[in-house]
């Protein structure tokens, strides 16, 4: 079984055989010179069975009863591999002889040549030349060199024994009869030869050549396929699976991914090398280089020796330390390169201490390493720095919220390190992120993004704890009366608390399973305004999704479609989509009358047609697309989505000194305002997220740890870092949002530019922005806003107070009275 993208590359590939389908004429012609040396020198002269071969191995059977003399030729053998066992008896090799000769009849010498080099089983669960290269030598078959072809033609006698990963010295012998076989029919010269003979055998296991990294992405497809088809259909019948990935979107998530934790990791400080090799003891004289004694210091080779057995993971690679210089230190890599970490590679790692305390930032390179240490590196802008495995972890997800499709997926640091998939089955607290839906359900319970709240600390007795609830926004700034739209923008906690108080626990529970989220994952208390809800990254996608696509809950789906291995469809995914065109068509067809069907009319008429007419107007009848279900009216949909806008631009006027920013302004940077967003962030910083979307793409990104009692901590940071001197609690803005935002940098110029359009049922009228009325004024303290038809409101503000209309007849002393009045 294969996984392919979207765009065709492959991402893996799982089952007890591979084989990779070659034609004859993509086979170098040394190769099939090779096998007929070996296999079948006769092969284009005799019709299926060699007579020579068989007188043979029967006198070898009267005279000594060993049935292992072969004498099949390759057409037996192609006979044998479809149809017979391996058992070496007369009545198994009666068979064989005759269905040889029924398959000459049936096919050319070259079909069964090209058939037999791509089923011939070659060791390694390796089936066919194709997979072989592959397999032993990481190569397609026209990379081969001689010596690499002869190993592979010398693999059907018994593969299990010679080839050159299990054996390489079997295989080097058998290599070298097959050169001579070669060498005596003419297939090769002399030179030739001898050059070959003297290579040596090199050869190691090669995995599929996969040409898109997505692990999480193939064990989900994995799991999925058993579950349809399976184990013994999923891995054995050569299905080829196309997944909805993007090659390119999947290869920036894990990327931006990867960065985003080695910065978070960095932020918090050097745990230390991975082992010490020896001691070195830095010299108290002050010189300008430090000086180390290393008394059991090992050589290049030892060291060398040591770096063959380690391994790194993903770009992380293995290194020791051998030279420490003030501001530099010189490594060896395996292979036994040398490099150098430069200071801009090194002067990150202060020491960790806590996840909240970090050391003073390093001055030279000799606080921070010396020589002996076993350390990892990446590179980074084409220089080696110095790094660490990460301890937090994270996911992303990014779906197409017209139908579900995910385009990219990655469910952790690295799947060789943890096979869990946080995206879709890690279910954390989801903190501010859960603030739309809840600002959504207050919009479906009379209030408007111009409601005034009261943005105040609440002082809440708990009977039961015996004390009293305080919950605080982050960060504890209250700004008083505040309009809806601003205090989800500003993600103010207790402006959400005061919403659900207003709306109810029961209604906004009920609004929230619209999104997709189960009762049982929804606290059923106050603390479910401030996130307290467990979901997974997937979840929180496909709920965000619905703001982007106008109110349709789309479902997401990994598999496009299932070939099989003659590459027909055997299964084609038909998503229900977010359509407001199409729902509009459905809502206006008329209804059926008992009088006449229209549909069984039409079926009727289609019924008097031959096949071929029928045929040929199926085909151009398109298949009525399934529509997805709506759980949100467009307006509301549209006045969540707005809002989000907001948490990125901010609002008021800062010429005018009244200018704010929302949580996540750091997204100003794509210049891009059809993008809307939420941070999220729950108690002690345990998880932070980000979510947000355009009309084509929702994405949500989580950062932790896997320990759910393990605080993302704080973070110091130091001039000397090239940072600014600033000190913070890691967050859904500092934490999550980087990633998001690396993430759609790179995607975002492929999205086109969709600005939210409001739709049918809304008004949009001026207002005062610190009551929320209405407002004749159009400076600064107004603007406007949208409202659900009918909720607008209709009293003006009191800060709107009418131009004074002055009477021409009065005296100027009674104009400035009326002045002084006004």
């Amino acid at each position: 079984m294969q996984v392919f993208t979207a765009d065709g590359q492959l991402i893996s590939q799982f089952g007890e055989k591979r084989r990779i389908p070659l034609t004859l004429e993509q086979m170098p012609p040394l190769l099939l010179q090779a096998f007929l040396a070996i296999e079948d020198t006769r092969f284009y002269e005799h019709p299926g069975i060699d007579i020579i071969g068989i007188i043979r191995a029967a006198t070898v059977v009267a005279t000594s009863g060993d049935f292992s003399q072969g004498a099949s030729t390759i057409t037996q053998q192609l006979a044998r591999n479809f149809f017979l066992s391996r058992e070496k008896k007369i009545i198994r090799k009666v068979k064989e002889v005759f269905l040889a000769i029924r398959i000459e009849q049936l096919l050319s010498k070259d079909k069964i040549l090209e058939l037999y080099l791509n089923k011939i089983e070659l060791g390694q669960r390796s089936f066919g030349v194709g997979a072989a290269a592959q397999v032993y030598f990481g190569k397609t078959v026209d990379q081969l060199s001689l010596d690499e072809i002869a190993i592979i033609a010398g693999l059907p006698k018994a593969p299990s024994i010679l080839n050159p990963v299990r054996s390489p010295a079997n295989a080097k012998a058998r290599r070298n009869i097959v050169l001579t076989r070669m060498l005596d029919i003419g297939a090769i010269d002399k030179a030739a030869y001898d050059v070959a003979i003297k290579a040596p055998v090199v050869s190691r296991l090669h995995g599929a050549q996969i040409t898109a990294s997505a692990p999480y992405i193939a064990e989900m497809v994995r799991q999925e396929m058993v579950n349809r088809f399976g184990e013994e259909e999923a891995y054995s019948a050569g299905l080829q699976v196309i997944t909805t990935i993007n090659s390119q979107q999947q290869a920036i998530a894990k990327q931006s991914l990867q960065q985003n934790l080695y910065d978070y990791d960095e932020r918090h400080g050097y745990r230390g090398p991975v082992a010490t090799l020896w001691q070195a003891t830095l010299k108290p004289e002050v010189t300008e280089q430090p000086e180390f004694e290393q008394p059991k210091r090992l050589d290049n080779e030892q060291i060398i020796a040591y770096l063959d057995k380690q391994q790194g993971l993903e770009d992380l690679v293995p290194a020791v330390v051998t030279q420490v210089n003030t501001k530099s230190v010189q490594v060896i890599l395996p292979g036994g390169t040398e490099a150098t970490i430069e200071w801009e590679g090194l002067k990150w790692a202060r020491s960790f201490i806590t996840d909240r305390r970090q050391g003073l930032a390093p001055k030279t390179a000799d606080a921070i390493l010396s020589p002996g240490m076993h350390v990892l590196l990446r590179q980074q802008q084409q220089q080696w720095r110095l790094s660490q495995i990460p301890e937090a972890t994270s996911a992303l997800v990014a779906i197409d919220p017209h139908d579900g499709a995910i385009r990219s997926l990655v469910g952790g640091f690295s799947f060789s390190q943890s096979q869990f998939n946080r995206a879709t089955q890690a279910k954390r607290q989801v903190g501010s992120n859960i603030k739309p839906f809840i600002y959504s359900a207050a919009l479906d319970n009379g209030y408007t993004l111009a409601s005034i709240m009261n943005d105040a600390p609440i002082h809440q007795w708990d009977d039961n704890a015996g004390i009293a609830w305080r919950p605080k926004n982050s960060p504890a700034v209250y700004d008083g009366p505040i309009r809806i739209r601003e205090a989800l923008a500003k993600s103010k906690n207790v402006v959400s608390i005061r919403l659900l108080r207003g709306v109810g626990i029961d209604n906004t529970i009920r609004h929230l399973q619209r999104f997709g989220f189960a009762a049982s994952d929804l606290p059923r208390n106050e603390t479910l305004a401030l996130g307290s809800a467990s979901l997974t990254p997937m979840e929180v996608v496909t709920g965000f999704a619905v703001f982007a696509n106008g109110g349709y809950l789309v479902k997401p789906y990994l598999i496009d479609s299932i070939l099989d291995a003659e590459h027909n469809i055997v299964y084609q995914h038909k998503p229900a989509i977010a359509c407001d065109a199409c729902e509009a068509a459905i809502s206006e067809t008329p209804a059926v009358t008992a009088e006449l069907d229209p549909e069984a009319e039409m079926q009727r008429l289609f019924n008097t047609l031959d096949s071929t007419e029928q045929a040929t107007v199926s085909s151009q009848v398109p298949a009525k697309p399934e529509v997805a279900e709506r759980v949100l009216s467009k307006q509301n949909s549209f006045l969540i989505a707005d809002a989000l806008t907001t948490s990125v631009w901010g609002g008021g006027d800062w010429r005018a000194g009244t200018g704010w920013n929302g949580t996540a302004w750091r997204l100003q940077s794509l210049k891009r305002r059809d993008i809307a967003a939420k941070t999220g962030t729950t108690n002690d910083s345990i998880d932070t997220w980000f979510s947000g979307f355009t009309a084509d793409l929702a994405v949500t990104v989580w950062v932790g740890f896997d320990d759910a009692n393990r605080s993302l901590g704080r973070a110091q940071w130091h001039a000397n870092m090239g940072q600014s001197q600033s000190a913070g609690t890691e967050a859904g803005a500092r934490t999550a949002l980087p990633g998001w935002l690396s993430y759609m940098q790179q995607i975002a110029p492929s999205l086109p530019v969709n600005a939210l359009t409001p739709p049918v049922g809304l008004s949009s009228v001026r207002i005062d922005t610190k009551t929320g009325l209405l407002s004749r004024k159009t400076d600064t303290s107004s603007s406007f806003e949208y409202f659900i038809s009918g909720t607008e409101p209709t009293q003006y503000s009191g800060n709107d107070v009418q131009p004074i209309s002055f009477d021409s007849k009065k005296t100027a002393t009674e104009k400035e009275k009326d002045i002084e009045l006004f």
